[in-house]
């Protein structure tokens, strides 16, 4: 058995399955999403088995992104656990068959509890799904391998089906990177995030002036290892940068390098940063424009540069 080869097939099985569930999906998603942006009360996910580990991982998601969710497993839910539901709180049920007894037997009490309900089943005819307020169909029409018992694509569906509601939470909340360090303070992602460009960036900043000669450019550039300095005009403004690459090519394009001057091939119009910025979104304008370095501005003042150096350093920060 060619296993790298049965592997690709599981792939593109799954993949298809979940190219299907896509294409069944319709307006039940805006009105789960609108409904759970506009409770009070928090989000509780049920399941149990393999669905109850994708439950979790739904409600950890929705949790750290700004939904107050927890998970509550059904077979314990109806040994006293249902007391973590609260009056008017969301339950989402994750059941591939929509058959599941412990399940089942909490639709009651939950709607006594006047809870809303949404079902993410793949039985659209269910008993859980025509007890449900709302139904998120995740049904696929066979689990991956020979013998397709295994939950495979059904989970994967689940999982999937999760992580959209998700992210259109995120989006509809408008939760932006800055709000994950609330609930991300610790370990390499919590650095990151809390990390801004004044915490990186070098204030002893390499400057020459516009008529600065070649040679005290280069001397400039080599001793500050930054790979780059400021050009200052008369009236002490940042009015350019050279950078390493800008020596190069002007050794290429002037005849003779001892005559010319900053002014004279400096980049005018570089490209530059506030300090108050995170790294990451840093890291991200150095890409967009090819670039390994910025000049950190507070209004018209330099303050700093921030060299992509700095970046990577943070980022192989251990955990």
């Amino acid at each position: 058995m060619d296993w790298t080869q049965r592997s690709k097939e599981i792939f593109a099985q799954e993949i298809e399955e979940l190219r299907k569930v896509a294409d069944r999906l319709g307006g039940e998603m805006d009105q789960v999403v609108d409904l759970i942006y506009g409770s009070s009360g928090k989000v509780v996910i049920t399941g149990i088995g393999k669905t109850g580990i994708i439950g979790h991982k739904l409600a950890a998601s929705l949790a750290s992104t700004g939904t107050h969710a927890i998970f509550l497993n059904a077979a314990e839910a109806v040994h006293g656990d249902l007391g973590m539901v609260c009056r008017g709180d969301i339950v989402i049920a994750i059941s591939n068959s929509g058959m599941s007894r412990e399940i089942l037997a909490i639709l009651e009490p939950l709607k006594t509890l006047e809870c809303r309900l949404i079902a993410m089943t793949g039985n659209p005819k269910s008993e859980l799904a025509q007890a449900a307020d709302f139904v998120l169909d995740t049904g696929v029409s066979s689990e991956a391998g020979a013998i397709g018992l295994a939950p495979t694509t059904s989970t994967t569906a689940a999982l999937v089906m999760g992580d959209a509601l998700t992210v259109c939470l995120m989006e509809k909340r408008n939760f932006q990177a800055a709000n994950f360090v609330l609930y991300h303070p610790g370990g390499a992602l919590g650095r990151r995030l809390l990390t801004r460009v004044r915490d990186r960036m070098e204030t002893n900043i390499p400057r020459v002036g516009i008529h600065s000669d070649f040679r005290e450019i280069v001397y400039e550039v080599s001793s500050k290892r930054l790979g780059t300095t400021v050009v200052f005009d008369e009236e002490n403004r940042p009015v350019g940068i050279i950078t390493d690459g800008d020596i190069r090519r002007a050794i290429q394009n002037f005849d003779d390098i001892r005559k010319i001057e900053a002014q004279d091939f400096m980049t005018r119009n570089f490209k530059r940063i506030r300090p108050d910025v995170m790294v990451s979104d840093a890291l991200e304008l150095m890409d967009l424009h090819k670039i390994t370095t910025l000049a950190v501005m507070d209004g018209d003042e330099i303050v700093g540069i921030l060299s992509i150096h700095h970046i990577f350093d943070f980022r192989n920060d251990k955990l």
